[in-house]
């Protein structure tokens, strides 16, 4: 097939997209396909050389929004108007965060008539809004932590804070409602630290999540077409699963499939599986969730164009059910 693979984009998750990008086109060479890496952020007009791409790729923190400001949405729609979909039999998207995960790329794409690989435009832009899909998740009897939402300019005063001190408690997870990787997020640990963190995470977002925070362990679920891969543990060798954790090799163990009972697993399989399918995702996704020491675990959110760099998780989760990474990414083609 003649695919195109759309990377890098415009989001806070720029560089982690470059990553996942280079990946998959390695990949899909290698399974036979003929490839063509395009950063939809560049427009119709593409470096000469596939590797001027890669030049971003992966630092210890997110690009700044001083370099983010400087790509303008508005060269995605060239793109996707452009000759550079000429001929393209699929586009492999692997863009993360606005513009890329939210259903605004998607949109352009059915608009074109080109096929894409994973979820639609209502299930990216639905599963992208972390708020919503936690009601979700409530309503069809999975386990979330509690939260609490702000807007961008709302007045961060002493009863806001008082009222998610009695109704959420310490510590929490303050963080944009609509990025990934971690991005803006922040742990806060009591009341002082509240403003600080929803102006942080408001530079990335105009709505902010103040989430209950689980202590215990950190799961993921990987899902591709109708099967469920084995659980990830996620064990960060200190602090937190930050973006450093995530991104750079050596600074987290994981462990799958994950040591958990039988049938523990099997119920957070069956979870994920229902989040995927209510949230009416396709080709695949993957599921978060936290597990207390007493073996009560909580769904967290849904992401539908997970990493796909050398360490993430659902390539890990495939290799351990026997799927190299090759035939992965031919597998999420086919379910176009």
């Amino acid at each position: 097939m003649n695919i195109a693979v759309f990377l890098g984009g415009t989001s806070a998750e720029r560089e982690v997209s470059l990553a996942s990008g280079k990946a998959v086109v390695g990949a899909l060479r290698e399974a036979g396909h003929t490839v063509t890496a395009v950063d939809p952020a560049l427009g119709a007009r593409q470096p000469e050389h596939e590797a001027d791409l890669y030049r971003e790729i992966l630092h210890d923190a997110p690009p700044t929004q001083e370099a983010l400001s400087k790509l303008s949405p508005r060269n995605l729609i060239e793109c996707v108007n452009s000759p550079l979909l000429d001929g393209i039999d699929v586009v492999f998207l692997a863009l993360h965060g606005e513009w890329g995960e939210d259903g605004k790329i998607q949109s352009l794409l059915e608009m074109r008539g080109v096929k894409y690989t994973a979820s639609g435009v209502m299930s990216s832009a639905l599963t992208m809004d972390k708020s919503m899909t936690k009601i979700l998740m409530r309503h069809n009897g999975i386990a979330t932590g509690k939260w609490e939402m702000v807007r961008r300019g709302d007045r961060v005063d002493a009863v806001l804070i008082e009222r998610v001190a009695a109704e959420i408690g310490f510590p929490l997870v303050v963080k944009p409602n609509d990025q990934g990787s971690t991005v803006g997020l922040t742990i806060v640990q009591n009341p002082l630290q509240i403003p600080n963190a929803i102006a942080l995470a408001a530079r990335f977002s105009t709505s902010v999540m103040l989430e209950e925070f689980i202590p215990g362990r950190e799961l993921t679920v990987a899902i591709v077409g109708d099967r469920v891969l084995p659980v990830i543990e996620i064990k960060p060798k200190d602090g937190f699963y930050d973006y450093q954790h995530k991104y750079t090799k050596g600074m987290t163990e994981y462990i799958c499939p994950a040591d958990l009972p039988a049938d523990l697993t099997e119920r957070i399989q069956r979870d994920s599986k229902i989040v995927f399918d209510r949230t009416q995702c396709k080709g695949f996704a993957r599921v978060d969730f936290r597990l207390r020491d007493d073996n009560e675990y909580f769904c967290l959110e849904i992401n539908t164009l997970p990493g796909m760099t050398a360490t993430s998780l659902v390539p890990k989760a495939a290799a351990a059910a026997g799927i190299p990474f090759p035939e992965l990414c031919d597998t999420i083609v086919k379910l176009v």
